[in-house]
């Protein structure tokens, strides 16, 4: 993997600008980036302070010593936060900075899947993407569709296409093409991943075990069977994400191909709907119970978002606004009745807590 030295342009010292705008710059000059655990350059560039969107503040730009990094870590990894001013002594801040504080602080050391473990996590349960190939009616552009999706065994992309399709005949003249895959469509702060690759059309003695696979995701997809439809494999050359826009954990890297085909699905993750339905449905209180014992806040209410076997991800409110935390498991998950054990456990403790 080519290694990377990383720069940012020279805005005034003073200069402040909306985060949100600021963090879609980013966006765009970290496409060739893998790693921003650190803002680098050189003399004629600056690191700067991130604060979170949720604090609806403008984002000061901080003149600071810099040094060069280069490499290939592949981490999603925090950014650096300014949420309050340094000067500030605890007994002197308000109510909300302190929560922030509190967040930031429990957020920063939550156990989270590897990068590479969680977008492989992500494609396989995905069922739709944006398909990219190099139009033939338009030379020069690209064309986009949306397509139905599964992920076989190896971890590559499977699609059922027809012959009829523009993008089936764009990838027969030319098979380079790319795979867009979004956690949360709605949502600019969720993980999003494109995947880079060659279609491999799949031939009739092979058909089989990607019908297999793709019904096993789409088990209504009858015309999969119709003689215009034929399965394709995209072979990844590499696997780009970025995650957090706007927020303080933005997140970006990429990985081989190899990387991301040798990476194993979390076994947990399975049960994601079925446990975050029951406790959203049956348990909510109990769910707001376990994030204030474990993250020391207060909010108004929490839902499980989704889970893996480290822990799981909520959705809170503080105040009429709302974030995303991260609430570890005190242990690794084994299986779904394990994933019951552990939940049973944190609110025993967060029970007890709110006795004492």
């Amino acid at each position: 993997m080519q290694k990377y030295t990383m720069g940012l342009r020279v805005l005034p010292p003073t200069s402040t600008i909306n985060a949100f705008t600021y963090s879609h710059h980013l966006l765009h000059l970290f496409n060739d980036s893998p790693c921003i655990s650190r803002l680098v350059g050189n003399s004629t560039t600056r690191q700067f302070d991130f604060t979170p969107l949720w604090l609806q503040q403008p984002l000061r730009i901080q003149k600071k010593p810099v040094r060069k990094l280069s490499g290939s870590s592949r981490s999603l990894v925090m950014a650096s936060v300014s949420q309050a001013p340094q000067s500030l002594a605890p007994d002197n801040m308000d109510e909300e900075t302190k929560f922030w504080q509190q967040v930031q602080s429990h957020q920063k050391t939550a156990a989270r899947l590897p990068a590479v473990e969680e977008i492989r996590t992500l494609l396989d349960s995905s069922l739709r993407g944006m398909l990219s190939t190099f139009s033939q009616h338009y030379e020069g552009y690209p064309s986009g569709s949306m397509v139905d999706i599964c992920c076989g065994e190896d971890g590559c992309p499977i699609l059922a296409i027809s012959s009829l399709a523009v993008h089936t005949k764009d990838l027969l003249a030319n098979p380079k093409c790319s795979l867009l895959v979004t956690k949360d469509p709605t949502d600019r702060t969720e993980l999003v991943i494109t995947v880079h690759g060659d279609a491999v059309f799949v031939p009739e003695n092979e058909r089989e075990a990607s019908r297999a696979s793709y019904l096993r995701k789409h088990p209504e997809a009858f015309w999969v069977d119709f003689g215009d439809f034929q399965f394709v494999h995209i072979e990844p050359k590499c696997v780009r994400y970025v995650s957090g826009v706007a927020t303080a954990m933005l997140g970006s890297g990429e990985l081989t191909g190899e990387e991301y085909k040798k990476a194993k699905v979390d076994p947990i993750s399975q049960f994601s709907i079925p446990v975050a339905s029951h406790m959203n449905r049956d348990h909510a209180e109990d769910t707001k119970l376990i994030v204030q014992h474990f993250v020391s806040i207060k909010v108004d209410h929490a839902q499980i978002i989704d889970l893996d076997r480290l822990g799981f991800n909520v959705k809170a409110g503080y105040q009429g606004k709302t974030l995303k935390l991260r609430i570890p498991f005190p242990r690794p998950a084994e299986d779904r009745r394990d994933v019951k054990n552990l939940i049973v456990q944190m609110l025993e403790a967060a029970k007890q807590d709110s006795i004492d």
